[in-house]
């Protein structure tokens, strides 16, 4: 029998002896794993580390398959351990939520990094992108992927405080796999486009971080109050002068504030040796 296309991971042992948890990261459009590269020292300090390149995008191969948030999601379920903490970036959170709500006995707890509920903005949810953004994105997509894909990169800069040394660095991860699979990509667009989490946020009941950036230009920094009076119970952060990739400007920062939500859960921290 033909064995099914599984997505690309790799497991990373901890350097800490007796390791907490395993930990699964989750990278955002267009990328691959590699993104997380700055932030795994400080993560490897206390957990055994699964990364995960999504469907069509990095190393992973892309099944014939319609590329939707629930295909993805069954993707990475099939390949991450048993039970763990899961951290996604902007699309990579919204495949973190959708697993704990999905499948809640596989999951410890949710961080995010620029993530929302829901991407695109309407009069229930103005803080969000506009809607004509992701669908411009999209049109222009198939007549220049390289192109858009370079352009968005630069969005998620936008911003920054470092922001030609981070476009520079996207740059690279993007290169070092070479370019995604055109089908994941205008699928992943599509689940921006179109996922709307808001209902099921207050039904995850592991603890929840997400961290926003206050010069974000996809996610804005509204959206923290807004996930906020959606469910209480969600811890919320924003990250001072960060823009879409706050672990790739600051990885100290970023680590910090996961360890702050870590500490208070688990008992780990930063420093632990």
């Amino acid at each position: 029998m033909k064995q099914p296309l599984l997505p690309f991971y790799n497991t990373y042992r901890s350097t800490c002896e007796q390791p907490v948890a395993n930990l699964v990261l989750l990278h955002g459009w267009g990328l691959h794993s590699i993104v997380w590269d700055h932030l795994m020292p400080s993560l490897l300090a206390n957990f055994q580390v699964t990364v995960i390149d999504l469907p069509g995008m990095g190393q992973s191969p892309l099944p014939n398959r319609d590329y939707d948030l629930g295909f993805v999601t069954e993707q990475v379920l099939a390949v991450m351990p048993e039970q763990a903490h899961v951290l996604g970036w902007s699309l990579g959170g919204l495949v973190a939520l959708n697993i704990a709500y999905q499948a809640p006995e596989r999951v410890l707890s949710v961080a995010t990094f620029n993530t929302s509920p829901k991407f695109t903005a309407d009069h229930t949810w103005p803080a969000a992108m506009a809607p004509e953004v992701l669908a411009k994105f999209a049109e222009i997509l198939a007549e220049d992927q390289e192109g858009t894909l370079i352009r968005f990169l630069a969005l998620n800069c936008k911003g920054s405080a470092t922001v030609q040394q981070d476009v520079r660095e996207l740059r690279d991860i993007l290169y070092f796999c070479g370019l995604p699979n055109p089908k994941a990509l205008a699928g992943g667009l599509e689940i921006l486009r179109t996922t709307d989490l808001r209902a099921v946020l207050p039904q995850i009941k592991v603890p929840v971080l997400m961290l926003f950036g206050e010069t974000d230009h996809i996610v804005p920094a509204a959206a923290m109050n807004a996930v906020d009076e959606l469910n209480s119970g969600v811890e919320v952060a924003l990250l001072a002068q960060m823009a879409h990739v706050p672990f790739i400007s600051d990885p100290e920062l970023s680590a910090q504030a996961l360890y702050d939500f870590y500490s208070k859960h688990i008992g780990v921290t930063l420093d632990s040796d």
